[in-house]
């Protein structure tokens, strides 16, 4: 029994190789983006702190 020959400019197929198919995975939607989420709970602290910020100066 003969081993396959490959050519020398193409690796030859290996078992587990990460070129294999493979299933992506479904978006994890805002939990896979906490900069987003980070933004917005920052953004509404300051509007909130704003708020009170505003009547304490007389606005």
């Amino acid at each position: 029994m003969s081993a396959q020959r490959v050519p020398p400019e193409e690796t030859p197929p290996a078992e587990g190789s990460t070129a294999d198919a493979h299933q992506e995975r479904p978006d994890g939607g805002l939990w896979e983006h906490p900069g987003v989420l980070l933004f917005l709970v920052a953004a509404g602290a300051v509007l909130f702190a704003g708020f009170f910020a505003a009547r304490i100066v007389g606005w």
